[in-house]
């Protein structure tokens, strides 16, 4: 069990929130995450599955991917990952296999979160590493950064498809 120091967990997210701006200027999901181990980042990544046209490229896969080569094994046994957003299934998978000690998230993933709102698998009793947990660590922020981009978005979208009807219209 790790200590829980609220100020240190607020640091390392609002460093994850802006790396999730490095994904937002990619026209990428807005996800971040930082792996620190000791007080020191050993690794940092940020969503990129459209422009990598890699799948697995989330934040967390990243930022994992870092650290352990910055360990030099794919072991990246007593470190905290922080992620803006709650590991998907993918990644939770990856994170038990890393054997990460900790994850703090922000904001919870009604769809497909998998630490704890859709399924549990950091926890999962049958796997043998179980992960603790620490979310809602600046909820508010984290989820209005995603919630913005998507509403931004969906008004570009809902723009070019209006942009599209007038267009054609004015060439009838």
């Amino acid at each position: 069990m790790h200590i829980v120091n609220q100020e240190e967990d607020e640091k390392w997210m609002r460093h994850a929130l802006s790396l999730a701006d490095k994904a937002e200027a990619m026209g990428e999901v807005p996800v971040g995450a930082v792996v620190v181990l000791n007080g020191n980042i050993i690794g940092e990544g940020w969503n990129s599955p459209i422009t990598d046209h890699d799948p697995s490229a989330h934040a967390e896969i990243r930022a994992v991917r870092q650290a352990a080569l910055h360990k030099g094994n794919y072991r990246v046994v007593d470190a905290t990952l922080y992620v803006t957003l709650e590991p998907c299934a993918m990644c939770a998978g990856m994170i038990v296999h890393a054997r990460i000690a900790r994850v703090v998230f922000g904001a919870p993933d009604l769809k497909t979160g998998a630490a704890g709102s859709v399924m549990q698998l950091l926890q999962h009793n049958a796997l043998n590493h179980q992960v603790d947990i620490t979310s809602h660590i600046l909820q508010q922020a984290c989820a209005e950064k995603i919630s913005a981009f998507f509403r931004r978005r969906r008004a570009e979208k809902k723009a070019s498809k209006l942009k599209a009807v007038i267009t054609d219209s004015l060439e009838k």
